[in-house]
């Protein structure tokens, strides 16, 4: 068994001496803590989305909507045409439910409890705790796949992924300790992003190589073991670049159900395995100018661009250039293309 209290202080002061410095977090040491709202925020942009991505969009919700109450009187159109870009938008609607939720039943104060956290609309385990540990400094076992894989290496644990994670949780939970919870937190995540890394893992940096049970395999990387994963299935779509007589775009609004609901997008005919029908939004002379891919969490997509004239009142008109600031990748994609014109 590992020397947990070593092991912690190490790290901790590895955290010290090599912290990042990122928007919403404060100086480790510094006895000071990040607003909850700031925790909250940043933690739900992170999910499933690098650093350097979602920093960009931090600050600028962060200047338009300084506090959660300012957040929460937002129209949803406003809030997902500002979150366009980051993906996995059920994310942005949560956002909202969870802003509206505190402002309106807790009167604007994030509550302090993990527990009271969870209660919340969209927070889950990983976001409770963490908003737990660094916003409030409780202890916390703030569990995400950095997590996972330092403790998949410290311990060399040898149940593959998935089903390793209940003992992965365990373990971290080992470490969980009413000193300095919150900075505990975070140096996990800082080892596991920039040192403890999926691949090639830079040991030679690590303040615990010491307790490091897959470094003594001399093969580390190995660690996570995970099981094969089943071949991501590919769908065919068409996407229409409807402009009309002034040179705007014609988007419509997506359902609020399913992926993407709510957001801004072209025309589209439905995905499937099978090639759909071509079946434009209004009458016109068509043409496909190429195709675009996207990759989804579940599926991947092709979506041949088609480009025509026309018009109608069923179509939010827009410029290219805003249309292009509020549209999900995966549609901003299509517009690119179709505005290039033909291969």
């Amino acid at each position: 068994m590992p020397d947990v209290p070593s092991l912690r202080a190490a790290l901790l002061d590895w955290y010290d001496a090599h912290a990042r410095r990122l928007p919403w977090r404060a100086a480790p040491g510094s006895g000071q803590r990040t607003e909850p709202y700031r925790v909250w925020l940043s933690e739900v942009m992170l999910q499933q989305t690098t650093v350097p991505h979602a920093a960009p969009y931090f600050e600028r919700f962060t200047a338009r909507w300084p506090t959660v109450t300012d957040l929460a009187a937002v129209e949803d159109a406003e809030l997902m045409a500002a979150w366009a870009g980051l993906g996995y938008y059920a994310r942005a609607r949560n956002l909202l439910a969870c802003a509206r939720a505190v402002a309106g039943t807790h009167g604007g104060v994030f509550p302090d409890t993990e527990a009271e956290l969870l209660a919340l609309p969209g927070v889950g385990a990983y976001t409770a705790a963490a908003v737990a540990a660094i916003a409030f400094d409780r202890p916390a076992n703030v569990v995400d796949g950095n997590v996972e894989r330092v403790m998949s290496r410290l311990f060399a644990v040898e149940i593959p992924l998935p089903a390793a994670r209940p003992e992965l949780r365990r373990l971290a939970a080992l470490f969980v300790d009413a000193h300095r919870p919150g900075d505990w937190a975070q140096a996990l995540m800082d080892l596991g992003s920039g040192v403890c890394r999926p691949k090639s893992p830079l040991c030679g940096q690590c303040p615990l190589t010491f307790g490091c049970e897959a470094w003594k395999t001399g093969a580390p990387a190995l660690y996570p073991l995970k099981t094969k994963k089943a071949a991501r299935p590919h769908r065919l779509g068409h996407a229409y670049v409807l402009r009309d007589g002034a040179g705007r775009v014609a988007l419509v609004r997506r359902p609020d159900k399913g992926l993407l609901g709510g957001m801004a997008g072209l025309p589209t005919s439905d995905w499937s395995v099978a090639a759909p029908a071509f079946e434009p939004p209004a009458a016109g002379d068509w043409r496909a100018v190429g195709a675009v891919e996207h990759v989804f969490t579940h599926f991947s997509l092709t979506l041949t661009v088609h480009v025509g004239r026309g018009d109608g009142a069923d179509f939010q008109w827009t410029a290219p250039e805003t249309a292009a600031k509020a549209l999900p990748t995966v549609f901003r994609k299509a517009l690119e293309r179709g505005l290039a014109g033909p291969d």
